[in-house]
C-alpha cells in the first residue's frame, strides 16, 4: 500500500486514490507492505533505493544506518502486537531525502496510527520530513514508555502474589496459580526484552541522526531529538531493571515450587516411616507357623493391634517433637 501525505494549513492530508506518480509537494510517502510496482515507482521518481524486507532484517549498522548521495537511510526494530500474548518485532525503514520523508514498513503499529491522527489536526508537526521523523520517533518512544509502565505494574502484582501467604490455599490451587504466574512472568520478560531491543535500535538511530549535516537535519529538530535520546536512555535503563525483576520473580516462583515439592516428598517419607513398624509387626504375626504362643492367647489380638498402633504413634510424636512435621 502506498500512502502519500502533503502538508495543508489544517495539518497533514493524505492524497486519495491510487497514484500513478509522486507529486512534488509530497511531504511523507508511507509504504505499508509495498508491492514491487510501488517500490519501483518510488525509486524511479525520487532516485532512491528502497530496502527490501530481507535487507531491513540485517542487524549490521552499515546496513541499517547509512548515507547515500545526501539521503539518510535508517532502519529500526520496534515491537508490534503489544496488546496480544505474542508480541513480535518488526522492522521499519526511514528514508530522509531532503525535506521529504519516506517510510517502508510491513506492519501498522499503534504509534504510526496515533501520530497520523495527531498530525492531521496539528500543522506544526508537518513543517518538514525531519519534523515528521522526530514526531514518529516520539510516538514510538511514548508507546514504549506505556508498555514498560504496564509491565512494571504487572510485575508488582505478581510480586505480591508470589510472596503472599499461601497456607490458606489448597495444594491444587497453588499449583494452578504457580503455572499462571510462571506464564505471566515469562510473557512480561519476553516483552521487556523485545522493548529493550527496540530502545537500543532507537538509540542507534538517534546517535546517527545527530551526526547528520544541517542540510539534511534542520536545526529546530535537533533539540527535540536530543530530548528523545535522553528519554530512550532512561527507558532502556528501566527496561534492564524490569528484566532483572522478571528473572528474580521467575527464580522465586520456581524456588517456592521446589519447596512445596520437598514438603510433599517429606510427607510421603514420614508416612512410610510411621507405617513401617506396624507393617513389620503385622508381618510377624501373619506368619503361618504351627507353634506361635500368641495364637492361643486370649488377649493376643488386642495386644498385636495395640502394639501396631503404638509403634505408629511413637515415630509420629518423635518427628513432631523434632519439628519435621
Amino acid at each position: 500500500m502506498l500512502n502519500v501525505y502533503v502538508a495543508q494549513p489544517q495539518g497533514l492530508t493524505r492524497l486519495p486514490g491510487k497514484l500513478a506518480s509522486i507529486p512534488g509537494e509530497a511531504l511523507w510517502i508511507d509504504l505499508i507492505g509495498p508491492e514491487p510496482t510501488e517500490e519501483e515507482l518510488i525509486e524511479r521518481t525520487l532516485g532512491i533505493d528502497v530496502p527490501t524486507r530481507e535487507e531491513m532484517k540485517e542487524i549490521e549498522s552499515s546496513n541499517r544506518l547509512y548515507e547515500d548521495n545526501g539521503v539518510l537511510y535508517m532502519t529500526i526494530t520496534i515491537v508490534t502486537k503489544l496488546d496480544s500474548d505474542l508480541p513480535v518485532n518488526s522492522q521499519i525503514t526511514f528514508i530522509l531525502a531532503g525535506s521529504r520523508l519516506i517510510t517502508n514498513r510491513y506492519a501498522d503499529p499503534l504509534p504510526f496510527q496515533r501520530f497520523i491522527a495527531y498530525a492531521e489536526k496539528h500543522p506544526s508537526v508537518c513543517t518538514s520530513g525531519a519534523a515528521l521523523l522526530s514526531g514518529l520517533i516520539e510516538a514510538i518512544v511514548n508507546r514504549m514508555a506505556d508498555v514498560l509502565e504496564r509491565v512494571g505494574t504487572d510485575l508488582d502484582q505478581l510480586s505480591e502474589e508470589v510472596f503472599a501467604e499461601t497456607r490458606v490455599r489448597s495444594a491444587k490451587r497453588r499449583s494452578r496459580d504457580s503455572r499462571v504466574i510462571l506464564t505471566r512472568v515469562g510473557q512480561n520478560g519476553d516483552l521487556t526484552s523485545k522493548a529493550r531491543e527496540s530502545l537500543v535500535s532507537l538509540a542507534r538511530l538517534l546517535a546517527f541522526v545527530q551526526q547528520a549535516p544541517d542540510t539534511i537535519m534542520r536545526a529546530d529538530v535537533r533539540p527535540r531529538l536530543r530530548t528523545v535520546n535522553r528519554d530512550v536512555q532512561a527507558l532502556a535503563d528501566h527496561a534492564t531493571f524490569l528484566s532483572g525483576k522478571a528473572v528474580f520473580l521467575l527464580e522465586a516462583t520456581l524456588g517456592m515450587l521446589n519447596i512445596e515439592q520437598n514438603n510433599i516428598i517429606k510427607i510421603f517419607s514420614v508416612a512410610a516411616v510411621v507405617f513401617l513398624p506396624p507393617t513389620l509387626i503385622a508381618s510377624v504375626y501373619g506368619m503361618n507357623f504351627d507353634v506361635m504362643p500368641e495364637l492361643k492367647w486370649l488377649l493376643g489380638y488386642p495386644f498385636a493391634v495395640g502394639l501396631m498402633v503404638g509403634s505408629a504413634i511413637l515415630p509420629y510424636l518423635y518427628f513432631k517433637r523434632r519439628g519435621w512435621l
